[in-house]
């Protein structure tokens, strides 16, 4: 349990771990990479160890100096070797889902599992596309649950796979991902096809990594390819951690945060866009480092107050992760907040609509939800209170932000979910705010 004391001031300099979008991938590209690829500043988080385990059970040779820089001794695309047990994937999402992409070109029999949360959530929409490329995949409920079979004849490789051209109705990241991935054993081109454009990770690392991939508008496509190439680079700080305590120097009069080398991909700067139209004034001095991805140094100003904003279902893909905080920030702006079509929020960690309506409202917020659309009025000033994180890390950190500006204590319970992507979140917000944060054994 965390107690959260309200905040004075909040002021320092903060160099987050590494993104965890990217640092998943830079396990996987690295592993499928001819040769050794050397990553700093690499997220040490639970979801990205299940997927360095789940490599490492097919025989890849990955190690780290316990201060986020590993080495990985890629096995090449067609390298990979049969696991002796199941590919735990514990909670995370990124990793079965990334995972299935990979395995379906593959000529052995695996095992993927998850824990009772990650158990819940669909993967058909994986898994559909799998087995239009010539995968075979089971799972509960003809494939849409974990643990997902692979054994015999059904597996998921055994390939060559077929070239699809797949028509997302929903944009995924995960999805998207998943199909380029199996893409790279397939005959032919496979393109992909968004309704609006997610997270572009996947298709700037392919590039990098010197595959045979093109983009046009919506559509992306990749084609059997050459080996990939080892690389070498630093990866920029999680800029969805960082949002929480963007959120913070918003939301605490007086504030001096400086955010150092975090991630600026157009793709994932969905939340600044929102800060912007709420009134806060974000500046950032961008660079270009040898990687992938751009970095940048970001001061913000939120001025004299916050104002409402809207969130339509077209810029969901590129602040989906960072709902939960903004429903925080909505609280304290003026006028009604609307966040609409939010029906992904629903099928992650927990549902976020429900755990981010429940806590706020114990802490005296006036928010609901019709349907998958939350609406938001403010400002209203919140009171301490006992909350729940429901097992997700990205809502027991949102109730924490809260606890800032609450009056009283408020009580977060069930934290262990936090190491899912942020372990020293706790620790950040102490050194920023003087000490605000104490930590409880939950009765």
């Amino acid at each position: 349990m965390a107690e959260i004391h309200p905040a004075k001031r909040l002021a320092g300099e903060l160099f987050f771990p590494g993104d965890k979008s990217l640092s998943h991938r830079a396990i996987i590209f690295g592993s499928l990479a001819e040769g050794t690829s050397s990553f700093t500043n690499v997220l040490e988080s639970e979801d990205c160890t299940r997927t360095r385990r789940a490599f490492e059970a097919m025989g890849v040779n990955i190690a780290d100096d316990g201060r986020g820089h590993w080495t990985i001794r890629g096995a090449g695309l067609r390298g990979l070797k049969a696991p002796k047990g199941e590919l735990y994937c514990g909670n995370s999402g990124t990793s079965m889902r990334l995972l299935m992409g990979v395995l379906a070109g593959q000529p052995f029999s695996a095992r993927l599992t998850g824990d009772p949360s990650l158990s819940s959530r669909p993967m058909r929409r994986v898994v559909d596309y799998l087995r239009q490329m010539g995968a075979t995949v089971d799972g509960r409920e003809n494939g849409n649950y974990a643990p997902l079979e692979a054994g015999a004849r059904r597996r998921f490789g055994g390939g060559p796979l077929r070239a699809i051209r797949a028509e997302l109705a929903i944009a995924s990241a995960q999805v998207k991902s998943a199909i380029l991935l199996a893409g790279l054993y397939a005959r032919g081109r496979t393109a992909v096809t968004e309704p609006m454009k997610s997270r572009d990770h996947t298709e700037r690392f392919l590039s990098y990594f010197g595959a045979d991939i093109l983009e046009n508008g919506l559509e992306v496509s990749v084609g059997a390819t050459a080996p990939l190439q080892a690389k070498s680079f630093d990866i920029p700080g999680d800029i969805s951690s960082a949002a929480f305590f963007m959120a913070a120097a918003a939301l605490v009069p007086g504030s001096d945060l400086v955010f150092r080398s975090v991630l600026w991909n157009p793709t994932r700067n969905g939340f600044i866009e929102a800060l912007k139209r709420m009134g806060v004034r974000v500046v950032a001095d961008e660079r270009h480092p040898k990687g992938p991805e751009p970095s940048a140094d970001v001061r913000l100003d939120a001025g004299s107050g916050l104002k409402a904003f809207e969130i339509g279902k077209e810029e969901l893909p590129c602040l989906i992760d960072e709902i939960p905080i903004l429903t925080v920030l909505a609280t304290q702006a003026e006028g009604t907040s609307v966040i609409r079509d939010a029906s992904e929020l629903r099928v992650k960690e927990t549902d976020r609509i429900r755990s981010m309506t429940e806590g706020l409202s114990r802490m005296g917020a006036r928010i609901a939800s019709h349907g998958d659309t939350l609406y938001i009025d403010g400002p209203v000033r919140l009171k301490g209170a006992a909350v729940e994180s429901f097992g997700d890390h990205r809502t027991a950190m949102s109730l924490a932000i809260a606890g800032l500006v609450a009056d009283g204590t408020t009580a977060v319970h069930d934290l262990d979910c936090v190491n899912t992507s942020f372990s020293g979140f706790f620790e950040f917000l102490n050194k920023i705010g003087d000490g605000v944060i104490i930590i409880r054994p939950s009765e």
